[in-house]
């Protein structure tokens, strides 16, 4: 059986994240690192929707932030701290979309397939998605705004769900001064080495009427 999260329904406003109330919102935090026992930062992560749009986001209480700065590239945003949404049009994976977003707000968005076959041209509709990062003295924050219109048309809600993976990199320097990541994920995808790109890596969500 598919992990569930239920997305609470709360009538929102707010098109530039300021006056909402995500204590309305559930807080999901049951996280796991399968391909290492090294212990990682607590990450919270929170979803609601409305007619309009469904919002997002996530709290890592992580301050020792790693980001790849040599420009603003995809290869430089895969090689930095991030956090990642996975949409799935069904379990065959074709298409799935992917929003993986860094703790500067630099995004890559792309259009998948399976055997990770990945279209880096496809990019998520600029109108009908919005994202905000933030710092504090204890953790990092990325919030999102995605259009329902957006979902719909790219038929990635079925009779209120929405089929999802929610992952986090998290990247550590080792003994030779390289930087490595660690792989984390809301559902176990259960495989031999860190593979988010699989079908096992999904759960629901469930859109609360």
């Amino acid at each position: 059986m598919m992990k569930g999260y239920q997305v609470n329904y709360v009538p929102s406003k707010s098109v530039d994240f300021e006056g909402i109330n995500w204590e309305k919102a559930n807080c999901l935090t049951d996280f796991c690192s399968p391909w290492k026992s090294d212990p990682f930062s607590k990450i919270e992560f929170r979803a609601f929707w409305d007619l309009e749009n469904f919002f997002f986001k996530f709290i890592v209480f992580d301050t020792q932030i790693y980001i790849d700065q040599k420009d603003d590239s995809f290869d430089s945003i895969n090689n930095s701290d991030r956090v990642e949404l996975f949409f799935r049009t069904n379990e065959s994976l074709n298409p799935y979309y992917c929003l993986e977003i860094d703790t500067a707000g630099r995004l890559m968005d792309f259009k998948a397939r399976p055997d990770k076959e990945f279209d880096f041209d496809w990019k998520w509709p600029k109108t009908d998605l919005e994202i905000k990062t933030s710092k504090d003295e204890i953790s990092f924050t990325v919030e999102g705004r995605i259009s329902i219109k957006s979902l719909e048309e790219l038929n990635l809600i079925h009779n209120n769900t929405i089929e999802a993976g929610v992952f986090r990199a998290k990247f550590l320097e080792n003994e030779n001064r390289d930087y490595e990541p660690t792989w984390i994920s809301w559902v176990n995808p259960d495989t031999e080495t860190p593979n988010f790109h699989i079908a096992s890596s999904f759960g629901k969500f469930i859109l609360e009427q």
